[in-house]
């Protein structure tokens, strides 16, 4: 039973957020202290997760996936009301009527900070709940009740096109030139999330104008799964606008673009140097980034087990294998992530990583590949490796 609810713990971490945002003032602050601390903190003290257990009822695990959608609309629309200057469906009075707590006055004693707060909880949130539940669920093309929850939940993110770049060029190019979110090595993280981004979207439009034709559609149709994405998204942002108005869209679109910029800078940490040819390699193990850290694995439905998930991207998270023995990452996400925005502790950590992966896991190909980079990128080139 512990195996099955182990993997509801990011639904507890949505609903402390959704309460926060309903609490207000400091309780926002505080809130997202405890869950971006939180994490850090337990990783490092709860250690590595490699147990792969079987699980005889894996239909409880793809519906609490599905709980996902219902869950990140309750923090976007605590989020909303919370910074909108009305109290929407008079859910404030509600809530003050029933618990005796006026959150109606918390949420007007609130200012700046808290506001700010509210916006990286949301995003952090929109991130966790949504980016990576539904980049779980857009794996599975096969079954369209995951496939519509999971367009859903990264349109909150802006970043449908996810769904189409991800799964049939982010895996197929993966640790390549050709790939928009492999970073190249001494690439920064802050230029990796633009740059990732606009070429990812690029790639998914044209992914889907060639399935599109090929399927004798015109790409500019109600068939292109990439516009009807960024239609999904504009529904969303136009929402936040008729509760709250300019100012209350603006924050939510502040919060999705948050939320976005860590699915970037995941891509970043996932597969910072690695190099590859895809016209004779095929996408293995040593060519991303791995972290076993228990609370992240947890939480995060083994996208921690990173290895595992590129070699054979149609396995579901419960069945992922941790793979102790592939390249790993600084520690578990949420700590890489605050290594990674700071460019000068990032490079310092991850060069040696990088060097070593040079030496312990590239074919003779890969070497030579590495060095190339290493010339290109200003990294001290291990010559008696190649």
């Amino acid at each position: 039973m512990f195996h099955y609810l182990k993997y509801f713990l990011f639904h507890v971490i949505g609903l402390l957020a959704a309460s926060a945002l309903y609490l207000g003032d400091n309780w926002i602050v505080y809130g997202l202290i405890v869950i971006f601390g939180g994490y850090i903190v337990l990783d490092a003290i709860l250690g590595d997760d490699t147990t792969t257990p079987e699980y005889k009822h894996p239909a409880i695990l793809t519906v609490q996936l599905w709980l996902a959608l219902p869950l990140l609309s309750l923090i976007v629309f605590s989020f909303i009301w919370q910074v909108s200057p009305g109290d929407i469906f008079g859910i404030g009075e509600y809530l003050t009527s029933i618990t005796g707590y006026d959150v109606l006055a918390a949420k007007a004693a609130g200012g700046a900070v808290t506001t700010t707060c509210a916006v990286l909880m949301t995003g952090l949130m929109i991130g966790l709940v949504g980016t990576i539940t539904g980049h779980e669920l857009t794996h599975r093309t096969w079954d369209p009740v995951s496939m519509f929850i999971g367009r859903w939940l990264l349109s909150f993110s802006f970043d449908v096109a996810f769904a189409v770049e991800h799964v049939y060029g982010h895996h197929r190019y993966v640790s390549t030139t050709k790939d928009p979110a492999t970073a190249p090595r001494g690439r920064n993280v802050y230029f990796h999330v633009i740059s990732s981004t606009i070429k990812g979207n690029i790639s998914a439009l044209e992914l889907e104008a060639e399935r599109l034709r090929k399927t004798g559609h015109h790409p500019v149709s109600i068939f292109n799964s990439v516009l009807r994405g960024y239609l999904m998204s504009a529904f969303i942002v136009a929402l936040a606008y008729v509760a709250g108005g300019v100012e209350t869209m603006l924050l939510f679109i502040a919060a999705g673009l948050f939320g976005k910029s860590l699915l970037e800078i995941v891509n970043y940490m996932e597969h910072y140097g690695m190099v590859r040819n895809p016209d004779t390699t095929p996408v293995q193990p040593r060519h991303s980034w791995n972290t076993n850290k228990r609370f992240s694995s947890w939480t995060m439905f083994n996208l921690t087990r990173h290895s595992h998930h590129h070699a054979h991207g149609d396995v579901p998270y419960q069945e992922l294998r941790p793979y102790p023995e592939a390249p790993t990452m600084i520690n578990g996400y949420l700590t890489t992530i605050v290594v990674a925005l700071i460019p000068p502790l990032w490079h310092k950590l991850m060069t040696p990583k990088v060097l070593e992966w040079d030496e312990k896991y590239a074919s003779e190909e890969e070497k030579k590949l590495a060095a190339e980079a290493n010339q290109k990128s200003g990294i001290p080139a291990l010559m008696k490796h190649v």
